[in-house]
Order: C-alpha cells, then sequence, then structure tokens
C-alpha cells in the first residue's frame, strides 16, 4: 500500500471537523459505497472517481485488519479515464476517409467529408470503448491520521487534489483544506499569538531594490504561500552562515543539508527559472548568482535528521509538498509484519512533526525580533563574492 512501503509523496490537508474517536466498520462502509467502478457515473469530463483498498489497482476488498493502522485510515483514490489511441484514431478515420471520397471525381476529398470521416471514426471508437478497452486506471494513496486528523494524498496536482476533495466530502461528509505555506504559518501563529504579525507580512527584500511588492506565482493577495520561499531561502542562509543545526521549539534539535535538487526562479516574471541537479546544489556559483539576482527557491532536496532518524525529501516551498521522501526503515527488533506497518506510521508521523518544527523555527525568526537582524544579515551574505571551490 502506498504509504507503507517505498518512498512517499504527498500534500497535507486538515480535515475539517472534530478528529474521529476511532476508525471503524462506519468509516469502511462509507468507502465501499463509494467504491471505485461500483457507481459507474462519470464526471462531466468522461472521468470516473472511487476508492480502492489498496492491495491493486481492483482491490475493493475494505477491512479492519488492512486499511486500518495505528490509528491511521489508509486507502487509494482510483480515477478511470477512457483514452481514445491516436494511432486507432487516424486509421479509422483513414478507412472512412476512403469510402467516403471514392466516388469523387477529382479523387481528393472534401472537407465536409473529412469531418465526416473524423466523426464516424469517433463513434467507432467511442462504441468499442464501452466495453472498458481503452480505460486506463491509476490510484492514488489516501492517509487519514486520526491523531493530527489530517490526510496526507499521494499527488501534487491540482486536478488529482479537486478530485481527491470532492469525493471526500461526498463520502464522509467532511471539507479538506490543503496546509500549504501561508496556511500552516497562520496555524503556527494561532498557537504562539502571531497571527497579525502573519497577516500584515509581505515578502522581504532579500536583494535590495530588486525584491517584489509581489509574487509572480503566487496570484491571491491575500495568501502568504511566499513564506514557503523565504523559509527556503532561510534554510540556505543559515546552514551556509550559522550552522547546519536548528534548536527546536520541543528541544531538540534537527540536522538539515540542502542536497540532489534545487529550483529557483524569478518572482518578477523576469528572469525565468532554473533546476540545479548536484550533491551540493547550493554550493555551486550559478546557484549563487541566481539567488543574488532576486531569484527565489520553489523547490529543493533536504536531508533530515532528529532523533537518530535520516530523512531524504524533495519539498515545495508554495505548498510544503514532500516528493520521494525516504524514510528510515524499522528497527532491526522490529521482526513482525504487523509491527513494521505501525513502525512505518509512527515514521510517516516523525516526519510530518519534524518538517512542522524546522517550518516553526523559521516563523519564529521570521515573526520576532530576529528578524531584524537576519533580513540584514541575508542582504549582506547574498552581496558576498563567490567563494573559491575547495
Amino acid at each position: 500500500m502506498g504509504f507503507y512501503n517505498g518512498r512517499v509523496t504527498f500534500l497535507r490537508f486538515q480535515v475539517d471537523g472534530p478528529a474521529p474517536r476511532l476508525f471503524d466498520a462506519e468509516h469502511l462502509d462509507r468507502l465501499a459505497d463509494r467504491a471505485a467502478g461500483r457507481q459507474r457515473l462519470a464526471a462531466a469530463d468522461g472521468v470516473e472517481v472511487g476508492w480502492t483498498a489498496g492491495d491493486h489497482v481492483l482491490d475493493t476488498d475494505f477491512a479492519l485488519d488492512k486499511n486500518v493502522i495505528n490509528d491511521t485510515l489508509h486507502f487509494e483514490l482510483r480515477v478511470d479515464v477512457d483514452k481514445l489511441p491516436p494511432d486507432m484514431m487516424r486509421a479509422y478515420t483513414a478507412i472512412e476517409l476512403k469510402a467516403l471520397s471514392k466516388n469523387n471525381p477529382s479523387g481528393i476529398a472534401s472537407a465536409r467529408q473529412k469531418r465526416e470521416a473524423k466523426e464516424a471514426a469517433r463513434d467507432r471508437l467511442e462504441d468499442e470503448a464501452k466495453d472498458g478497452r481503452y480505460r486506463k486506471r491509476k490510484c492514488f494513496p489516501v492517509l487519514w491520521d486520526r491523531l493530527s486528523n489530517e490526510v496526507l494524498f499521494g499527488a501534487t496536482s491540482l486536478t488529482q487534489v479537486d478530485r481527491l476533495c470532492s469525493l471526500f466530502d461526498q463520502t464522509f461528509q467532511r471539507k479538506l483544506e490543503c496546509v500549504t505555506a501561508g496556511r500552516r504559518a497562520y496555524h503556527l501563529a494561532e498557537l504562539h499569538n502571531r497571527t497579525r504579525l502573519v497577516d500584515d507580512s509581505a515578502p522581504s527584500a532579500f536583494v535590495p531594490g530588486t525584491g517584489p511588492t509581489d509574487v509572480a506565482w503566487i496570484a491571491d493577495e491575500s495568501s502568504r504561500d511566499f513564506l514557503g520561499n523565504e523559509f527556503l531561502l532561510w534554510l540556505w542562509y543559515h546552514t551556509d552562515v550559522e550552522s547546519d543545526t536548528i534548536t527546536l521549539a520541543d528541544d531538540s534539535e534537527a540536522t538539515v543539508m540542502i542536497a540532489r535538487t534545487l529550483t529557483l526562479e524569478c518572482p518578477r516574471g523576469q528572469t525565468g527559472h532554473e533546476t540545479i541537479s548536484h550533491e551540493g546544489p547550493t554550493r555551486l556559483p550559478e546557484a549563487r548568482r541566481a539567488i543574488q539576482s532576486g531569484k527565489l527557491p520553489r523547490k529543493c532536496g533536504l536531508t533530515l535528521v532528529r532523533h537518530d532518524q535520516q530523512y531524504e525529501l524533495a519539498i515545495h516551498a508554495e505548498t510544503l509538498a514532500v516528493s520521494s521522501a525516504k524514510i528510515p526503515p524499522p528497527p532491526e527488533d522490529v521482526t513482525d509484519a504487523r509491527a513494521k506497518l505501525d513502525e512505518r506510521a509512527s515514521q510517516l508521523r516523525a516526519l510530518v512533526e519534524t518538517l512542522d518544527l524546522v517550518y516553526d523555527a523559521f516563523g519564529a525568526r521570521r515573526f520576532g525580533k530576529e528578524w531584524e537582524t537576519d533580513l540584514p544579515g541575508i542582504q549582506r551574505w547574498l552581496k558576498r563574492e563567490e567563494r573559491k571551490a575547495a
């Protein structure tokens, strides 16, 4: 099942309303009522969605011992779409066109005949598609954690997110709200009584004279998702100038390293974007030149170590989405299959908790007195000349 083996990718969603007291047969019955392939109701775009139990693309056998693991409810969103093969479309069109134009004195098909041939070919393909031969099925893992009352969704596409939110509401009568950088900042601000500071915040001018009054990829003026871009740049600065170890709110420490990949983009939408792949991308001169010109990080690879547990992942700035996260293996003394699944759920929670604490450490400085020294420090850091390669 998606979140219980291999690397994981997810967006986080807060579930509206109180958390369930426990996951029971009622939740499984609701999933079964909207199981994939059961209702055969397609959306306006011809796409059908439903839930599966996670073992395979046709698995709709929901069971407590399979789908409820360590206070999490695990299942999958299946998306079915009929995709007509273009090679068959061309072949049927050619056959129809030949039949329609065989009596033309010129031997050339008219524009009307070409339209009719194409329509006839499409009708033929759509009739064939009724038996499911052209249906493509794809599953995306979903994990509802009762302890945090959050849903992890194993896709970052906005189209799939819309389908998840709609079907989840129909199934459980609960709304989902994506936990983006701005929304997470507001949530943490409520805990620390700094909501007004988040509300009054604006993009920081890291490069004096070129700092944007807005960010090109954030259309909503009320959004504070630009804080995700500032978070990644602050991580870069902190690990480069101060220390790769960050003290967290719970008095634990996290070691942070930017590794493997780095995507930067001009917030003014003028100089484009670039993606750098390297063992240490922030050490490369082209990366420094990019941020000196005013570009901001939009995605970067991270290695996080906390409580002697190491996580490798890529994080998206505005959505805080996690891609290809490598979860530590269970301890060697955990040999039982069920215990391994329970341990995996705990490791997923630990990863989310670590990311939240590191982001909260940034928020404490961004909305505290420390920002009066951090921002000028970042500005001076960006003015430094290129360091010679070791």
